[in-house]
């Protein structure tokens, strides 16, 4: 068993979209950048906000119990000269423009894919609204995962 010592538990559920969701006013837009680093379960992470602030993460992802509900996720932040050593690493990337939009307490991450596929992420079990065009819950399905998606 992997210690969780210096882990973060997400518990998250994910809907495979046809096309996003209406937006409220307040939602936040970033865009991601994931490369998930061949032969290991480790992430690297650029986040570009809109005023142009860039985030640089490792991420290290460890399933526990069963299906992909249960993620120990543990990150260690960048700078400039660690992330310049560590992407160059060989990995497959994925590119996707993240909407936050409020909901309740929490907020709701809608991912639009490169290639056209949006994904909604919910941490815990709550439940999107209503009146999104949900295809299906992908929570289950391996191939939604971003390591899944990644080319």
């Amino acid at each position: 068993m992997t210690s969780l010592k210096y882990a973060h538990v997400e518990r998250e559920r994910r809907w495979l979209l046809d096309g996003p969701p209406p937006l409220p006013g307040d939602a936040r837009q970033v865009r991601i950048v994931d490369r998930y680093v061949a032969g290991t379960r480790l992430r690297l992470r650029e986040t570009a906000e809109v005023d142009g602030t860039v985030i640089r993460k490792l991420g290290h992802k460890v399933r526990i119990g069963e299906g992909a509900r249960a993620v120990a996720h543990t990150s260690l932040y960048l700078d400039d000269a660690e992330w310049d050593l560590l992407v160059t690493l060989p990995a497959r990337t994925l590119t996707k423009t993240r909407t936050l939009v409020p909901l309740g307490a929490g907020h709701v991450a809608v991912d639009v894919h490169t290639d056209g596929a949006v994904v909604a992420e919910i941490d815990g079990d709550g439940e999107l609204p209503g009146d999104w065009p949900v295809v299906r819950e992908v929570t289950d399905e391996e191939a939604f995962t971003g390591a899944a998606l990644a080319r």
